[in-house]
């Protein structure tokens, strides 16, 4: 028994090494395993870098092949080119150096024919300005056709509304002097008649006549000498004129202008008192009385006109008393207005 119990603690003692080997050559294989797979990671990354950095440096010099063979072939293009103008420039100098050969002994006339190109050059400037003028002148006068176009349109316009107006002038002036001729004559019936029944009326007196178209009265019938003042005795002969010219209102039609134009006159005298201070105003007073007497009689004052003339409407140039007396007057006289 108790050997048996020996072997038994004996082996117990040998597998907890056993484990602990076994424990510890497992975790190195772990760590191994960790520090493989860290540095597979950091090599990927460092390749991918690389790959990476190389597809640039390929892209780069990909460029830089397609750079040189363009630079290639602009160099060839400019040896070509150059050549080119070396080839011109040594035929231009030959055929300089031949033309100075055959130009050396016409030196003259070469002088000429600058002289000639600079004249030429001027006429051809000379003749470009005036052509510029010319065709600036061309669109003024165009312009001016225009307006003058405008306005011959303007102007026959006006002159046919002329003629119209003219012919509408013209029938109306025929048909207003028709009416004016009418008017005339009916006014110069009436006159005819206004004169006729004054003649009735006033009989053959020498001191009240008829001159013309006008009624003369003299100023001894109606008023004292130097005086403005009706007579007692001129009221009869003035109230049958009154009544003649009343009668005559009432036939004259209303649309008829007529005035009865009492005009005052005197002789040469001068009068100078201190009523009138000239016989223009004499005579205007002496008419006023006329036509205020008349009014009193009925007679409308539209149709009445006081006139003054003084001493310059003379029927008789002498200075005799005979002459005095017919200057000394009142005139009547039916007129239109």
């Amino acid at each position: 028994m108790a050997s048996r119990v020996a072997r038994r603690e004996r082996g117990l003692n040998v597998w907890p090494g056993y484990v602990d080997a076994l424990a510890t050559l497992l975790l190195s294989v772990v760590f191994l395993m960790t520090v493989f797979v860290v540095g597979q990671f950091f090599l990927s990354q460092e390749l991918s870098g690389r790959d990476t950095m190389l597809a640039r440096l390929n892209r780069q010099i990909a460029d830089l092949t397609d750079l040189l063979a363009l630079e290639r072939s602009n160099r060839r293009t400019d040896s070509a080119t150059i050549d080119s103008l070396r080839s011109s420039l040594t035929a231009i100098e030959t055929e300089r150096d031949r033309i100075r050969a055959e130009a050396a002994g016409s030196a003259a006339q070469q002088g000429q024919a600058s002289e000639l190109d600079r004249q030429l050059q001027a006429e051809r400037g000379a003749t470009k300005r005036a052509l510029s003028q010319v065709d600036l002148l061309n669109e003024q006068i165009a312009a001016m056709r225009r307006q003058l176009a405008a306005l011959e349109d303007a102007l026959a316009a006006s002159e046919q509304r002329d003629r119209e107006s003219q012919a509408r002038i013209a029938d109306l002036g025929s048909r207003l002097n028709v009416a004016l001729a009418q008017k005339v004559q009916e006014l110069a019936r009436y006159r005819s008649d206004f004169f006729g029944r004054l003649r009735q009326i006033l009989g053959s007196r020498s001191d009240i006549r008829v001159v013309g178209d006008r009624f003369v009265l003299q100023s001894e019938v109606l008023f004292p000498g130097g005086s403005a003042a009706l007579k007692p005795e001129a009221a009869p002969e003035l109230d049958r004129i009154a009544a003649a010219v009343g009668e005559l209102a009432k036939q004259i039609p209303s649309d008829l202008p007529w005035v009865l134009r009492v005009d005052g006159h005197t002789d040469a005298r001068p009068i100078g008192s201190a009523q009138f201070p000239s016989n223009w105003a004499l005579s205007a007073a002496r008419a006023i009385a006329v036509v205020q007497y008349l009014v009193g009689k009925g007679i409308p004052p539209q149709h009445l006109l006081a006139g003054a003339f003084g001493e310059f409407q003379p029927l008789d140039a002498g200075t005799s008393e005979d002459a005095y007396a017919r200057n000394r007057r009142i005139e009547m006289k039916l007129t239109e207005r």
